[in-house]
């Protein structure tokens, strides 16, 4: 097992089995428009330096994506395609509106969005020197070993980061951009319009999970989940509030053939935000026989990305990845994986003995 990898589709992607040392609808969707004045974060803040020309009827479905996203109803990776996780998130949406579970963009689907009609699909940003200066690891090792000599499992390259605080690809910004676009501080590109996030710094940060959170921006407000259903069949993560109404959906990738997940009822242990990770290749089956213990430094690049939601399972979790893209078509090792930008929202949802279902 080589950690920190980009894993095809269908591979098997490391992950557990180791140990860590209500707003409204539309409160949501337009929540952290600017980051706060008075906040350290504020260097992390993109600046909206022009409109853009796209429209509904131009971009429909990255559009639609972005307000799902928005809304707690998470397509995944914004990319503009109609696939598997945007039909979950319709019929999430849908779900939660009391609307036909088509998982289309139905007329009364529209008819309902149609209340954020002036939200745009993109926006053109000026990229802040903050978030430009990284720092990045271009040369990132596929070795525990070295991984465990860094100071953080940190991006690659910017346009990593810039893809994941926009909850998309690289592939889509260059789509967006166009191949030639540079990136770097000062310079304008277009991304899918996910604002600045709201994030309040809490009167100890030790580990930076503010900046985590602006990074991805991900607010730090979010409606309390009462319960979390993980469903198999539909592979998806679900948020429930009072009197179990679904407030929060979300594509997982869940257990594999040699680690399926646990079914069962479990409860949340607690939360490790931007957690070191002690890799024990004695808990992996498909681990390289000549790999050590070691530990592993926080990042979004590590085995769990941003955050680690402990469970009463023992050695089961619910956590991001390295790799958002495999969100929904790879395996994990039972454990329960989502986007980083997902996992970080989540953990701003939950607390610990908040029930935990996994279900078939």
């Amino acid at each position: 097992m080589k950690l920190g990898m980009v894993f095809a589709a269908g591979l098997m992607l490391s992950a557990c089995n180791a140990g860590f040392g209500d707003n409204t609808a539309e409160e949501r969707a337009s929540a952290g428009k600017e980051a706060g004045a008075d906040s350290a974060l504020a260097g992390l803040a993109f600046e909206t330096v022009q409109g853009d020309t796209s429209t509904p009827a131009t971009l429909p479905v990255l559009r639609t994506q972005v307000l799902l996203d928005r809304l707690g109803f998470s397509p995944g990776v914004i990319d503009g395609k109609e696939g598997q996780s945007f039909t979950l998130a319709l019929k999430g949406f849908q779900r939660a509106n009391d609307l036909k579970e088509t998982g289309i963009l139905d007329d009364a689907t529209r008819k309902v969005l149609e209340q954020w009609r002036s939200e745009p699909a993109v926006m053109s940003v000026k990229i802040p020197a903050e978030f430009a200066n990284g720092p990045f690891i271009p040369d990132f090792p596929k070795d525990e070993a070295a991984q465990a000599k860094l100071p953080s499992l940190a991006y690659r390259k910017l346009m990593e980061a810039l893809a994941e605080r926009f909850h998309t690809d690289q592939e889509t910004l260059v789509a967006l951009n166009g191949p030639t676009a540079k990136v770097g501080a000062g310079q304008v590109i277009r991304v899918p319009a996910i604002p600045n996030a709201k994030v309040d710094a809490p009167p100890s940060d030790e580990r930076g999970w503010s900046g985590t959170l602006a990074r991805l921006g991900v607010p730090s407000t979010q409606p309390e989940g009462e319960k979390i259903v993980v469903d198999k069949s539909e592979g998806v993560l679900r948020v429930l509030g009072e009197d179990d109404r679904l407030i929060a959906q979300f594509p997982a990738t869940m257990g594999s053939t040699h680690d399926p997940l646990p079914i069962g009822n479990w409860k949340v242990l607690g939360v490790s935000r931007n957690p070191e990770f002690r890799y024990n290749p004695d808990l992996f089956w498909d681990a390289d026989k000549d790999d050590k213990k070691t530990m592993l430094p926080p990042g979004p690049n590590g085995p769990v990305g941003v955050v680690w939601i402990d469970l009463s399972k023992p050695h089961y979790g619910i956590h991001g990845t390295s790799a958002p893209e495999s969100i929904g078509r790879a395996e994990s090792h039972g454990c329960v994986r989502l986007t980083n930008w997902d996992a970080a929202r989540v953990a701003q949802m939950v607390r610990p003995n908040t029930p935990v279902v996994f279900q078939e």
